[in-house]
């Protein structure tokens, strides 16, 4: 669901990146309010996964594969403005350096799999306990429907601002958006479900209050997890993602355009012959990237809100 750079027009772009920069601020400052340093790595730790985790392109039907966008999952552990924090990390380090999606076209990525993911999300999982209370079948059938409708209204989001920009008519693009997407969002829904299902069993207070954090079988699970999750990336799904398809079949793919530079394009390692291996290293260092991004921005906020608690003492 990456959208590369010429596919929106001016006029849709800009507002994104103004919502985008909006809402990711706000989601910032109230990060850093509500978290402790204690809480900080371990959100690095789920960022950095996630970002390993979308490396891993699964196959659809009819010559398609689709990733875990992780939005849900994120929601649904630390809250939707935490979620935004990390898709927003997550999709800037593949913007900048593998070149996943557009530069211009990234505040338009942010909002669709970052905002609108995590806010669906939240209102899925918050409307399912207010009406069904906390009962135990509850909340895997709220982890899976998240996962799922995130996927999908985050690909209607996309569908609508492709025909805004004039690149295809909306009755045409929402249909197929949408219909690729919720193939995707069942495979989202499922291991939504299961890494739920699964920390409630060993990690319950995660699934209750906020995450405790420091304690080193969690960090461990995690960093595991991450490499298991990147050696395992050079097997990913060779078909185009669900965007990429309905731009192929629609016939708009040709308005892609490169990206102004290149670092590491297509998560490789120019010079390096064996790709395997490049892939597998430039996934451990995006990890890294977007796992002390996520760190330098709430330290760097914390730090400015002690110099204005200092300040207005003085």
């Amino acid at each position: 669901m990456h959208i590369p750079d010429g596919f929106l027009s001016p006029s849709v772009v800009l507002p994104l990146w103004g919502v985008s920069a909006g809402i990711s601020g706000y989601a910032l400052r109230r990060v850093s309010r509500e978290l402790t340093e204690r809480e900080t790595p371990v959100i690095g730790v789920v960022a950095a996964g996630i970002f390993a985790a979308q490396m891993l392109n699964f196959p659809i039907a009819g010559g398609t594969s689709g990733h875990l966008m992780g939005a849900a999952l994120a929601t649904l552990l630390f809250g939707p403005w935490v979620a935004i924090l990390i898709m927003t990390c997550v999709l800037t380090i593949q913007a900048l350096v593998f070149q996943d999606g557009g530069l211009i076209a990234l505040g338009a990525n942010i909002f669709n799999m970052g905002i609108v993911g995590a806010l669906v999300a939240y209102a899925v999982d918050q409307t399912l306990r207010g009406v069904f209370g906390d009962r135990r079948w509850m909340r895997p059938v709220a982890a899976f429907l998240a996962g799922w409708t995130a996927v999908v209204m985050g690909a209607l989001a996309t569908g609508l601002e492709l025909a805004l920009s004039g690149l295809v008519p909306a009755d045409v693009v929402l249909p197929a958006m949408g219909g690729i997407h919720a193939l995707i969002g069942v495979v989202e829904g499922l291991i939504t479900m299961s890494a739920v299902a699964f920390l409630s069993a060993v990690r319950r207070e995660l699934m209750i209050e906020r995450p405790v954090a420091g304690r080193i079988p969690l960090w461990t699970a995690g960093l595991a997890l991450i490499l298991i999750l990147t050696l395992l990336a050079p097997l990913a799904s060779a078909d185009p993602d669900g965007l990429e398809r309905v731009a192929e079949d629609l016939g708009f793919i040709q308005a892609a355009r490169p990206s102004a530079f290149s670092l590491l394009p297509d998560y490789t390692i120019p010079g390096l012959p064996n790709e395997s291996l490049a892939t597998i290293l430039a996934g451990i260092l995006g990890a890294l990237m977007v796992f002390g991004l996520v760190v330098i921005l709430w330290l760097g906020q914390r730090s400015r809100r002690g110099e204005r608690a200092s300040n207005s003492k003085t």
